[in-house]
């Protein structure tokens, strides 16, 4: 069978680890086990996995020490971590988050989303530092290439895109139309060629960062708390922070961080105001809010068209940029826009 990638499986109940071990073999990964944290330390620094899926609770050194040590170590900072674990505090996720772990995988875990999510941070891993390599190898003819290191990066934001939407099922196709729509107004607004390029590769991966909200929190049904409302605008700062490592000819990483700023300084991250918000973040700010009213979500039914204009239209000036709203009315109301499916 195929090696589909190199994994480190710890977890102190032998059980529990022949089970994670035996299930990832069976699809074809290479697995080394450890059965306590200073050893899975140890051989993860003497041969990086690709990906390590790590317990918390365990004897001696727990998963956050482990989860620590090895994003200290350069050698091994680089590596996707998903905890694996019976614990299911909100506190202890964030915890593991801030430690710099990527997901967390709450025990007794469904085989199919286990498997899903080891697959999908593996291909983000594996696509980075590809396009890393690419950057790397042609930057002494950047000048010549341009068009085409340009086509690599818009590939590899549309798969970046694709990734939320494996973990986040409920919003499947929200980012593609946002993008849709934002483009649509960007037009409208005669905004520049190249602006309407990089607007719309933004909002392609505008809620990127939310890979690192762990999914029960973005499909609850129910009212978030505040520790799990303030996980989730984590979002915009995360998604920044990750794709500023990337060199883009285009200010993706700003627009994606700013893109719930509001002109009267209400927004988030940043709590930025008018023009400090760059004017493709005022435009996908608009479109931002206008699908996700038109949309279902597990917590609700779609709000309507009427609504979602009336949201816009009474915060015009003050939360959003009045041209960018009215560019948006015009689309649906004159021209008879409509979002793609």
């Amino acid at each position: 069978m195929a090696d589909h990638g190199r994994i480190l499986a710890v977890d102190d109940t032998p059980a529990s680890l022949k089970l994670l071990t035996e299930l990832l073999q069976a699809e074809g990964y290479v697995v080394r086990s450890a059965i306590q944290g200073e050893l899975a330390l140890q051989s993860a620094l003497i041969d990086p996995p690709e990906l390590v899926l790590l317990d918390i609770r365990m004897p001696g050194m727990d998963g956050f020490e482990v989860c620590r040590r090895l994003k200290a170590a350069p050698a091994t900072a680089h590596i996707p971590i998903i905890f694996v674990s019976a614990l299911t505090d909100t506190e202890d996720k964030v915890r593991g988050f801030g430690l710099g772990a990527v997901d967390f995988v709450t025990k007794p875990y469904q085989r199919e989303e286990l498997l899903a999510r080891v697959r999908t941070h593996l291909e983000v891993m594996r696509l980075r530092h590809r396009l890393e390599d690419q950057v790397e190898q042609r930057t002494h003819k950047l000048r010549e290439s341009r068009e085409q290191l340009k086509k690599t990066l818009t590939d590899f934001i549309t798969v970046l895109g694709a990734t939320v939407e494996v973990r986040d099922p409920y919003t499947a196709g929200h980012q593609r139309r946002v993008a849709h729509l934002a483009a649509a107004m960007a037009r409208e607004l005669q905004m520049s060629p190249e602006q309407i390029e990089g607007l719309q590769l933004a909002s392609v991966v505008h809620d990127f960062g939310k890979i690192r909200v762990p999914a029960e929190i973005l499909n609850k049904p129910g009212r978030l708390n505040p520790i799990e409302y303030g996980l989730v605008q984590e979002h915009a700062g995360i998604g920044r922070d990750i794709l500023q490592t990337i060199d883009f000819p285009w200010p993706i990483a700003e627009t994606v961080g700013q893109h719930h700023e509001r002109l009267d300084g209400s927004g988030y991250p940043l709590g930025l105001r008018g023009d400090a918000i760059l004017l493709e973040a005022r435009v996908l700010a608009v479109a931002d809010v206008v699908e996700a009213m038109l949309s279902h979500r597990p917590y609700r039914p779609s709000l309507g068209l009427d609504a979602a204009l009336a949201e816009i239209t009474a915060s015009r000036g003050t939360r959003y940029d009045s041209p960018a709203v009215d560019a948006c009315v015009r689309l649906f109301r004159d021209q008879g826009y409509r979002l793609p499916d």
